[in-house]
């Protein structure tokens, strides 16, 4: 296959890059007061779920994710900071890429009305299984120094 400027592996490794750096925008633009402190981005995603045309989405929420607020908020905001860092750095790149796509689907299933965030949470998912299924870890990555996953 021929490819401009970078091998095709490395291109793969900047696919990496780029959904790590887009994790990490995501954990950037959050108000970390109201998210931690307060717990809005708990609160509104229960107002979401509260009218979901999918019962068992409203069913989760209220019994895995409203009755502990701010430790669900860490989690989200945390997580979304790992996921960040793990894929820039190449670090436990396909547990962070799993993750991700795991993530992912867990708003695309709650922000299913939403259509303006699906698109995101869709190319998300896409480049993960691309880094996933192409080993985006081969190269530039702390996997590959450490020969972890074949790297």
């Amino acid at each position: 296959m021929n490819s401009t400027w970078l091998t095709t592996v490395e291109w793969l490794a900047v696919l990496r890059i780029g959904l790590g750096l887009w994790w990490l925008k995501s954990f950037l633009h959050k108000d970390l007061g109201a998210w931690l402190k307060r717990g809005a981005g708990i609160s509104w995603g229960g107002s979401v779920a509260e009218k979901h045309k999918w019962s068992f989405v409203k069913t989760g929420f209220d019994k895995v994710v409203r009755p502990h607020p701010i430790p669900m908020a860490y989690i989200v905001v945390f997580a979304e900071l790992a996921l960040g860092l793990g894929l820039v750095l190449g670090f436990l790149t396909p547990i962070a890429a799993i993750a991700g796509i795991v993530l992912n689907l867990l708003y695309f299933v709650l922000m299913i009305n939403d259509w303006a965030e699906q698109g995101q949470n869709l190319m998300m998912i896409l480049a993960a299984v691309v880094v996933l299924g192409t080993h985006g870890w081969d190269v530039w990555s702390v996997d590959h120094l450490l020969h972890l996953f074949g790297a």
